[in-house]
């Protein structure tokens, strides 16, 4: 089913879907499809979740909307969960992941030409990153592929090596306002970041009054068994961005400060008009609600030992898959195949996996997954290997 009407921005697979439930989704003639895609990373609590289905509702039911000139009750209460419990002090709410960069970006840059001169406005990025598809976020994505169409881009970003500290410090100089990660590569090809290399990065942002950012976009948010990827690591960044699953599919962005930084917004340096509007920010609640009290975070570090056993099985089987890697539910197998080729099988046979990179096969399924939907997946992934191989 195709619809000419849309412009031509995704590689859309030939597949209407209608409805979903718990892990699995259902297309419009019905047939069930194992997600272990996510909504790229979106749908932490899956489909038809109660409470997220309940806190729409009730807000629907109240107003979907308030301009961001008034305050509104879900987003006050959004954004003293995720400062509660984070080492962060202050939010401000947007869309996307791409935004949440953007508006990380303006929040660093105006730090440094408030506190160390005009001249301060360079970013270090990180080749094999992946940071959104605005000009602001596309230029510190070190992907020439998502950038080559649409240079020249935004001035003075330099990228160094991931897991590279040298590489980094030699391009520490007096006009670099901030460093900006994936503490674990996403789009990049599923690559976590070393501790030592974050925690040398901390140092380095302390000593250099550089603000270190932290890109949760797809990491955070419960995915890689605690509520941020970070605290994984012990390591805390000044500004963080977040989205995707944080409305569990509404629309909402998220960027997060320590009081140092987020002090030097005022009125009129930066807005949304949507940001954390009443629908979203209900969302958003039910979600962080669902992550901290009833044992998500848990289910995310046990299914991340079932996912790994599974697919260390299908490695010790499949000559061409050549590691595992990742943390929580955010996964990734390196084949020496296509990986496009086994999600256009798996898709075929029922199962809804990603590619990332040019040789990763990626895992992001809903956080509330469990053994019998994960054993349904891995039955048709072993399936759909042995029949690309023929083995």
């Amino acid at each position: 089913m195709k619809n000419n009407c849309l412009m031509n921005t995704y590689k859309r697979f030939d597949v209407v879907f209608d409805h979903g439930e718990k892990c699995f989704l259902y297309d419009i003639n019905n047939k069930k499809y194992v997600d272990f895609a996510g909504g790229i990373a979106v749908s932490a609590l899956g489909y038809s979740s109660l409470k997220l289905k309940e806190a729409i509702k009730n807000q629907t039911d109240k107003m979907l909307h308030c301009s961001n000139l008034y305050y509104s009750e879900p987003q006050i209460m959004l954004a003293q969960k995720l400062v509660q419990n984070s080492c962060f002090d202050k939010a401000f709410f947007c869309n996307s992941g791409a935004e949440a960069n953007e508006a990380a970006l303006k929040l660093a840059k105006k730090y440094a030409k408030k506190n160390k001169g005009a001249e301060c406005f360079k970013f270090i990025a990180f080749k094999n990153s992946f940071h959104g598809r605005t000009t602001g976020a596309l230029s510190l994505t070190g992907q020439e592929k998502y950038q080559k169409n649409f240079t020249p881009l935004m001035d003075g970003v330099e990228f160094a090596d991931f897991n590279n500290i040298q590489s980094v410090k030699n391009l520490i100089a007096p006009d670099v306002c901030a460093i900006v990660l994936e503490p674990l590569q996403g789009e990049g090809g599923i690559i976590p970041a070393d501790i030592e290399f974050l925690k040398e990065l901390r140092k380095l942002a302390y000593d250099n009054d550089i603000a270190l950012i932290f890109d949760e976009v797809q990491c955070g948010i419960g995915r890689c068994g605690k509520l941020f990827c970070h605290q994984v690591y012990g390591v805390n960044p000044d500004i963080i961005a977040l989205a995707k699953g944080l409305a569990g599919g509404v629309p909402v962005g998220a960027m997060l400060a320590v009081e140092k930084f987020a002090n030097v917004f005022e009125p009129g340096d930066h807005a949304s008009t949507f940001g954390g509007n009443p629908l979203a920010a209900a969302a958003g609640n039910a979600v962080i609600d669902e992550i901290l009290l009833n044992g998500i975070l848990e289910n995310v570090g046990e299914m991340n030992k079932y996912f790994l056993q599974k697919m260390h099985i299908l490695k010790e089987k499949y000559s061409f898959i050549k590691d595992i890697r990742g943390l929580g539910l955010m996964l990734g197998m390196e084949v020496s195949i296509s990986p496009k080729e086994i999600v256009e099988a798996a898709l075929k046979d029922g199962l809804l996996i990603l590619s990332a990179g040019t040789n990763v096969v990626r895992f992001v399924p809903p956080l509330v997954i469990d053994k019998k939907a994960a054993e349904e997946g891995f039955a048709i992934l072993d399936k759909v290997l042995k029949n690309i191989k023929g083995e």
